[in-house]
């Protein structure tokens, strides 16, 4: 089950496919990001990590 690297929510399947970068990691989801910023708050957080 895939979870949220930043704050270890669940995650579905579909969502982690679309939203992890190229090393599977979810940096961002509904739970600790607006849901209009999920892609911005994951490049940040990419960008710092």
């Amino acid at each position: 089950m895939p979870t949220c690297d930043h704050c270890g929510s669940h995650v579905s399947e579909h969502f982690a496919r679309v939203f992890a970068d190229e090393r599977g990691r979810v940096l961002a989801c509904p739970n600790c990001s607006a849901n209009a910023g999920i892609a911005e708050v994951a490049r940040r957080r990419t960008r710092t990590a």
